[in-house]
């Protein structure tokens, strides 16, 4: 899922998501060995942590009328040092997770 606005407060934040059901609660999960071309790189567990943030809400929405038990596990992200931070990874983690949610839903008739 690609989040990117362009004005005077520029955001920008890419990531690739799976998702599969959990036992209970929600789970997110970084692979070993995942690589993020970006600097200042301390900065990546703070949007990592926006993004699992924007997942959570959006699969706890009250307008589901359940508690949706997900294990999310980001297997890419993209930063940009313009525009990239908590917010924009925040936004692109409901994004990810609200397309799940359509595509788990399937089509509808």
């Amino acid at each position: 899922m690609r989040h990117e606005r362009q004005n005077c407060a520029p955001q920008f934040a890419e990531i690739e998501v799976d998702f599969e059901p959990a036992a209970e609660g929600f789970v997110f999960e970084l692979p070993r060995g995942l690589t993020v071309d970006y600097e200042p790189a301390e900065d990546l567990p703070r949007f990592f942590a926006a993004a699992a943030l924007g997942i959570e809400e959006r699969l706890g929405s009250p307008e589901h009328g359940v508690v949706i038990a997900t294990r999310a596990v980001l297997r890419r992200a993209r930063a940009q040092a313009f525009g990239s931070h908590e917010l924009a990874f925040r936004i692109a983690g409901h994004l990810a997770a609200g397309k799940a949610l359509e595509r788990a839903r399937g089509p509808r008739h």
